[in-house]
């Protein structure tokens, strides 16, 4: 969870430390969220607000032309030693910090579409010539740009047609994406909102899946027929995301200097996570920058007109409370309100599943019928009476409208008394600086909210600012209903991100970019060995002829670009962050579809993952792998610390004695050689530090030398670890790596096929993990003119892929190429 900076969670903490005993048991006792945001709010104070802005400074979200002005110049640089792709990024943080009027941002726009030319990026460079030319760039300079613009339409084979494509170019809708629009405010007018099966709640389920209820295990999936491996079975968009800050996102061609410097907040789109070279920023921060103009129109109708004001106070309180705010504010009053009353039988927003589950599933039943399902924000026994007093919200599937998102449980008695007092105390600190920065938001501008009556204590609300009346509190409960949800139901996204330091072969990291939250996705179960695997895309929607009438999704008239050539295109519409889960294996009918919150059987033990599941997720595990690994013994069986260890003496299996001595001895009864735990974390760290020197010696360009490190590893290793050890693994893909920096490209793909051996034993046959291996694998055998040895890994890892990833993603097209091409030369 990203909770506040660590200076805002020490203020809370004394604050919490001075309320008195009674006060903490009243505060703990406390059931309702409306009332927890009440106490948090009757304990801050201007203080607050002004300690909470002043630990912000250090993270300017201001305007700066100076700023500017240093970052163009950095930008001129990067571009005088020809690494444009680090001028591209500071140029696009100079267009980010000039303020809208000011001769520096057509300047910034202006060099910036230089450094894309060089990048062969010619439809970017055509629109950042139109920016700058529309945002006062010179005159006596304007020449320039004119060569520059003829130069780029001389790569596209109808000229000028090269001007409009620019233009449109952000329209086209991602490959791979589904093409429904956000219904999270559905216009039954629209026919956007209308779905193939008359019910836009569901369209994105798989007609053979079914949301059921049952009081052990709440809303979840299950089959009502058999499911092949790789088969989409869940098509979902994120309700709201938020982008992790200074995560790097560097590309393997990208230089040193520019993996260093800019993370996430500069390379990805902040409505639509999609990447950008050439970003369009917020006209009001220089934080906030997006890949369209409709995602910067998108953001702003949504949520970022309220946000940019108080945009560095959020990134000090944290990802999650930014996302649990951006939540509440995007759904709006009315939305709020509709979602906080009881659902009744004839509710047509609330549509429910009529498909009918196995029967030998009994314990689970679809939520059509009139189940009886448990009390919200209760973990005990008593909370699951058979007797129905209200249909609870949270057992129904309300589809991917923001009903889904409320009704997801907050789990309110499962967290520490002092974190829901973080929460709340920081909420309400956020809510206060939101009014001191303007009116309320238009979709909370409504009278409406004063119908909700259950928010307590309106009393004790500070002095309002303009337009705020008290009742719009039940703002800051929302928010906050949301911050405790996200401790359980936020979804980290990712990406693959290139991380090798060589051309010839892949080398990825999958790195966490985003939070988001998901309304369907938020139902699946978790299984440490899940049945699915998770794909997360970013897509456009084009939208030739906008709807006035419809709210289903912002769209605007005006055209992309203001100039001469402008005209009424397709304009693109941000449909947002989307996820496809697809089957990992096959599921059978009646068969629950889950997947994994973190804690995963290949990379951890089974109490690890337990104790972490509990303290996060309040549940003991009990899936089919913990269920497997606590029968083979206390420790977890099959994932313990011995299982790829070997005797240094016999080379025969060994065991971890179950004394506190915890020594690790061979089974053969004729050797019997012993060590200890803390000799052999000894030699484990000695191996883990040449890997580490090796690497050093990689990245500064000196592979003759890591390789010899790496032979003396690999040789130290060999005594006590088995080839399938992790980290054996790891010194062989590190080999390769180094081989195929020489060219040695039999070498190295010997090597990784070491490596692959490691890969299978820790995560499976079936794993992404080894499919990704064996796509590097093939890239060397490919390289070193292998075609048979390329062939066989190329079907094997074609295969693999396209079971977690789809047929269509990047790598299985590079793997058609190259099959292509060998069966060319056979």
């Amino acid at each position: 969870m990203d909770l506040p900076c660590v200076e805002w969670q020490k203020h809370v903490e004394q604050k919490w430390s001075r309320l008195t005993l009674d006060e903490k048991k009243c505060f703990s006792s406390l059931l309702d969220i409306d009332e927890v945001f009440d106490f948090g709010l009757s304990q801050v104070n201007q203080e607050d607000v002004d300690f909470l802005s002043g630990i912000s400074k250090d993270d300017p979200v201001q305007k700066d032309l100076e700023r500017a002005a240093r970052c163009r110049k950095e930008g001129n640089c990067s571009f005088k030693t020809r690494d444009y792709t680090a001028a591209v990024l500071h140029y696009s943080q100079g267009v980010c910090h000039a303020s809208l009027s000011s001769e520096q941002l057509s300047l910034c726009y202006a060099n910036r579409s230089a450094a894309l030319f060089h990048l062969q990026r010619y439809r970017e460079c055509l629109e950042d010539i139109d920016r700058a030319l529309n945002h006062g760039y010179p005159s006596h300079l304007k020449h320039k740009l004119q060569d520059r613009q003829a130069q780029c339409l001389n790569h596209f084979p109808n000229g000028t047609e090269g001007i409009t494509t620019a233009k449109q170019g952000a329209g086209h809708q991602a490959e791979g994406v589904c093409s429904r629009t956000n219904s999270t405010k559905p216009n039954p007018k629209s026919p956007n909102s209308q779905q193939q099966n008359g019910s836009a709640s569901v369209s994105c389920l798989s007609p053979g899946l079914s949301v059921c209820f049952s009081p052990e295990k709440g809303r979840h999936l299950v089959a009502t027929k058999g499911i092949a491996a790789g088969e989409v079975i869940l098509e979902d968009r994120a309700y709201s995301c938020v982008l992790i800050p200074g995560v790097g996102g560097g590309r393997r061609e990208e230089t040193e200097e520019a993996g260093r410097v800019f993370g996430t907040e500069v390379r990805y789109c902040h409505q639509c996570l999609r990447e950008t070279v050439s970003p369009v920023p917020c006209e009001g921060c220089s934080y906030a920058r997006y890949c369209s103009e409709g995602c910067r129109r998108g953001a702003w109708e949504w949520h970022h007109r309220w946000e940019c004001p108080i945009g560095a106070e959020l990134s000090t309180a944290g990802v999650m409370s930014q996302l649990a705010l951006r939540v509440a504010l995007k759904a709006g009053v009315k939305e709020v309100l509709k979602a906080r009353e009881p659902i009744r039988d004839a509710d047509n927003d609330s549509k429910l599943i009529r498909e009918k589950i196995s029967a030998n599933n009994s314990s689970s039943k679809p939520i059509t019928e009139k189940i009886r399902p448990k009390m919200k924000n209760s973990g005990s026994s008593e909370a699951t009476s058979t007797e129905p007093e209200v249909n609870d919200p949270s057992a129904y599937y309300h589809g991917d409208s923001y009903l889904s998102v409320y009704h997801l449980l907050p789990h309110l008695n499962g967290h520490a008394p002092s974190l829901c007092f973080l929460c709340s105390v920081t909420i309400a600190t956020l809510y206060l600086r939101l009014r001191q920065a303007g009116p309320p938001p238009v979709s909370w501008e409504r009278g409406g909210a004063s119908e909700s009556m259950t928010c307590s204590n309106q009393s004790r609300a500070p002095e309002d600012g303009e337009g705020w009346a008290p009742e719009l509190s039940l703002l800051g409960s929302v928010a906050l209903r949301h911050m405790l949800q996200l401790r359980c139901n936020a979804q980290a996204v990712s990406l693959l991100r290139d991380t090798g330091d060589f051309t010839a072969v892949q080398s990825t990291q999958e790195v966490r970019i985003a939070t988001a939250i998901f309304p369907t996705l938020s139902i699946l179960n978790h299984s440490c060995c899940p049945n699915t695997s998770l794909n997360f895309r970013t897509s456009h929607l084009v939208s030739p002829q906008p709807d006035r009438g419809s709210t289903d999704v912002l769209v605007s008239t005006e055209p992309v670009s203001t100039g001469p050539e402008a005209c009424s295109a397709p304009v693109s519409v941000s449909a947002g962050v989307a996820v496809s889960i697809r089957a990992s294996r096959d599921i059978c009918p009646g068969q629950e579809v889950l997947h994994c919150y973190g804690p995963h059987s290949s990379r951890m033990v089974l109490c690890e993952r337990r104790r972490l599941l509990q303290e996060q997720y309040h549940f003991l595990c009990l899936c089919q792998a913990c269920s497997l690994e606590q029968g083979e013994g206390p420790e977890g069986g099959g994932a313990g610390p011995e299982t790829h260890l070997q005797c240094g003496k016999c080379e025969g299996p060994v065991k971890c004695s179950v004394d506190s001595a915890g020594w690790f001895v061979c089974v053969r009864l004729s050797c019997g050689h012993r060590v200890s735990r803390s000799e052999m974390d000894l030699r484990l760290q000695e191996v883990r530090v040449q890997l580490e020197q090796a690497v050093d010696l990689l990245e500064t360009d000196r592979p003759d030398q890591s390789v010899m490190l790496l032979q003396r590893a690999v040789s130290q290793a060999g005594v006590f670890l088995k080839e399938t050890h992790s980290l054996q693994g790891q010194l062989a893909d590190t080999m390769a790596r180094a081989y195929s920096t020489m060219g040695e490209w039999r070498g190295a793909a010997c090597q990784l096929e070491r490596s692959v051996l490691a890969i299978r034993s820790q995560y499976g046959q079936d794993s992404i993990e080894l499919g990704r291996q064996l796509f590097k694998l093939a890239q060397l055998h490919f390289n070193g003119g292998s075609p048979g040895p390329a062939l066989s890994v190329i079907s094997r890892a074609r295969r693999l892929l396209s079971l977690h990833c789809g047929p269509h993603c990047p790598e299985v097209q590079e793997l058609q190429s190259m099959e292509d091409c060998l069966q060319g030369v056979l």
